[in-house]
Formats: structure tokens, C-alpha cells, sequence
């Protein structure tokens, strides 16, 4: 949106771009900002169209009907062509339609590369849509145009770097991967999306004491960041995969689990602990405040990803009745419009099931249901680090039987 002229106040404007600019490290706060360039111009509606695209990237059951009502308000006011393009894609995904948005968002960047904010929005989506090859397609093909700028480092190239690192990742290109993550830190070491790219390489590939070493060698990562917890839960992994538990559960209690209710974050928390559980491990009295935290969650199926996380924590904590109410809240979702029903029915409805037999020890339950999803589980979205949950549990059950 920054690279066509705005058609609101100079102040607004400075106040959007500092909001987009906050996103693309994952720090500060985007939403104020965006309230405050709203505020500052009443008749534009491209702060709207950014808040709308930051309340649907939660995942949150109740994103879709806010993130519909601040596109009707700037549905209403003054929209330039590329902020009505935004407009059109955040509409097909506050509607479900996750793959007509990253599709709609592609076009944006095909005719203008240099939109940053779309790039990072069709990255997001293909990350939440396990669209591995576009993870890295999406932002290759925008690369050249941000290399010939006129400066050597144009604000936001980091960011660019940075997310060209996961999708090289995600793919398999290593050594690649890690050189551009590496670079992108040092453009901007507040790039937490970059410090992450540069993680999951080292996860990957099993280094898991130069994981670990990575992430402490600074603090920059974390300043400010909403992103933090996501990069504390990587590190956590290095130090479970080297048997460092009292590591991992202190990790936990400080810097992964938070009293938030947010999907994303409880995501991380969710699978940490069911990782301890896989190996044995004693959680304690854990569980219950995480599953206290997803109870408001069990009633509305609209992430399939998010739903298997929930029923871990139900199903560990003995919330019989909520994960009863996710499993009938899947059952409806599988009946409505939008792609998460499709996300449902390959993978999401049977991970979901196989996690709560899995925690209710019927081992040969859980086995049967994932052994046909295990293959197209990038179905459902998430990392190949997150998604390794789903072996690692078949694993288990299939040692137990």
C-alpha cells in the first residue's frame, strides 16, 4: 500500500507506514498505530483494510466478523486502486476463502513487486495454507525488483530477505536458506521473522546446540516482539532435543506461557508440553491453566491447525465435555462454506481425534487415524518443525502398542 499515493493526511500516512513497518519485524504495536492513522484520517479507509488484515492473520474465532466489519466502514471511504485490491483479498479471506485471498494477493504483487505489505501477507497466508513451493515462489519472483532500487538496502528489503529465507527453508535449500537469514539480521536485527528462518535451517538439519547458541547471541530478537514466544518455543526445541528438560519447562513458564489468550501463542505452549508428554515427561499442573485458556475455543472450528492444538490441552487436562464440544464444532465446520472445512477433511478432523486418543491411551486409536493423514499433513498449515508433532505422536503410539 505505501507505493501508490494514499489518500489520506500526511499524518495518517507516516502513522500506516510506521504500523506496516512494526509488522514487518513483528515488534512495537500495528494495531494502535493503525487506530491512531485512522483517527488522524477519518474519510480513508486504508488503516481499516490493515487492521482487518492484522485481526485475520490471528487465526481468532471472532477475527473473520471484525476484521468483515472494518471492511464495510472502508468500503465506505477513499481507497486507492491498491488499497481496494487489499480491500477485495482480505474480503475472500474474512469469508474463509484462504487460497482466492493468497491467489488475489499474488496479483498485487505481480503488479507491484514492491508492495511489501502484500508480500508479507501472501507469505503469512501461504504459511497458514502449508503452501510450501509458494512460501518460497511468492517472494523469489519479487526479489529482482527490490534489487534494483536505487539504494542498496531499501527499507523493508530485510523483511524480503528474511521471508525468502523460510521459503528457501521450507524447500529444502539449506545452505541458502541460512546465508539470506543471516543477512536479513544483519540489515535488521529486530527481525524476528528472519532470526526464525535462520532456526528452523539449524532445526532441520539437527544442530541443535548451534540452535541454542544462535538465539543467545542476542537479545535483539525479542525486544519489543510479538513474535518472541514463536522464537522462545525454537529454542525450547534445541534444548529438548539435547535433553535439557529443567531448560525446557523453565523456558515454558517464562517466556512461552503467557496469560494472553491468543491462538498463536498458545499454539507454541500447546506443543511444547505435548512434546514432554511424548517423552514421558511430568508436566506437572500445567496443562489445566492452558486448557482453561482454550476452552473459550471449543465451540467454533474455524483453523483446523488450531483445533488439534486445543484438544491436546483438553484432552491432557481431562476437559472431556469441551473436546466433545470441538469435535461436534468440526463436524459443523466440515458442512460450511470456506477452506477450512477442506482443511478439515484431509487432515484436520483425524489429527484431532488421533490426539485425544492418543492422550486417553488408546494407542491403536491414534495410530489408525494418522497413519493416512501423515503424508499431507502440510495440508493443514504450519512449518515442517510444527508439523513433526503429528510422527512424533504416531511414533509414540506405535511404541506403545
Amino acid at each position: 500500500m505505501p507505493y501508490r499515493e494514499p489518500l489520506g493526511s500526511s499524518t495518517a500516512v507516516t502513522l500506516l507506514q510506521a504500523a506496516i513497518a512494526d509488522l514487518r519485524c513483528f515488534r512495537g504495536d500495528p494495531m494502535a498505530k493503525a487506530r491512531q492513522a485512522a483517527a488522524a484520517a477519518p474519510g480513508w479507509g486504508g488503516p481499516q483494510v490493515f487492521m482487518a488484515w492484522l485481526h485475520l492473520l490471528s487465526t481468532e474465532p471472532t477475527a473473520a466478523a471484525t476484521a468483515s466489519a472494518l471492511l464495510n466502514t472502508a468500503k465506505s471511504l477513499r481507497l486507492n486502486a491498491d488499497e481496494q485490491n487489499h480491500w477485495r483479498a482480505a474480503n475472500a479471506l474474512a469469508q474463509g476463502k484462504w487460497f482466492e485471498a493468497s491467489d488475489r494477493v499474488l496479483a498485487i504483487n505481480r503488479s507491484n513487486p514492491l508492495d511489501g505489505l502484500a508480500l508479507q501477507i501472501g507469505h503469512q497466508i501461504d504459511f497458514f495454507t502449508g503452501n510450501t513451493q509458494r512460501l518460497h515462489t511468492r517472494i523469489a519472483q519479487a526479489l529482482p525488483a527490490w534489487q534494483r532500487m536505487g539504494t542498496e538496502t531499501p527499507e523493508g528489503y530485510h523483511a524480503v530477505l528474511g521471508m525468502l529465507a523460510f521459503g528457501l527453508e521450507e524447500n529444502a535449500h539449506y545452505a541458502e536458506a541460512e546465508r539470506t537469514g543471516r543477512r536479513a539480521v544483519e540489515l535488521e536485527p529486530h527481525d524476528g521473522w528472519a532470526w526464525h528462518a535462520v532456526a528452523h535451517v539449524m532445526e532441520m538439519q539437527q544442530r541443535r546446540s548451534e540452535g541454542a547458541a544462535w538465539y543467545a547471541s542476542s537479545s535483539e530478537w525479542r525486544e519489543g516482539s510479538f513474535f518472541s514466544i514463536h522464537n522462545h518455543w525454537h529454542w525450547a526445541l534445541f534444548e529438548l532435543e539435547m535433553g535439557q528438560v529443567d531448560a525446557v519447562l523453565e523456558r515454558f513458564d517464562n517466556h512461552i506461557f503467557t496469560p494472553a489468550h491468543i491462538a498463536l501463542n498458545l499454539l507454541d505452549a500447546t506443543s511444547l508440553l505435548w512434546r514432554l508428554k511424548l517423552r514421558g515427561v511430568d508436566v506437572g499442573d500445567r496443562w489445566e491453566p492452558l486448557a482453561k485458556r482454550w476452552a473459550s475455543y471449543a465451540t467454533t472450528s474455524n483453523y483446523a491447525f488450531n483445533d488439534m492444538h486445543a484438544m491436546m490441552a483438553l484432552a491432557s487436562a481431562g476437559h472431556d465435555n469441551l473436546a466433545t464440544q470441538l469435535l461436534q464444532a468440526q463436524s459443523e465446520a466440515l458442512q460450511t462454506p470456506g477452506d477450512n472445512a477442506n482443511f478439515l477433511a484431509q487432515v484436520g478432523a483425524p489429527a484431532t481425534q488421533a490426539m485425544q486418543a492418543y492422550a486417553q491411551g488408546r494407542c491403536a486409536d491414534a495410530a489408525k487415524l494418522l497413519r493416512p493423514v501423515i503424508h499431507q499433513s502440510a495440508n493443514f498449515g504450519g512449518s515442517h518443525a510444527q508439523r513433526q508433532v503429528l510422527q512424533l505422536t504416531l511414533e509414540a503410539a506405535l511404541s506403545s502398542l
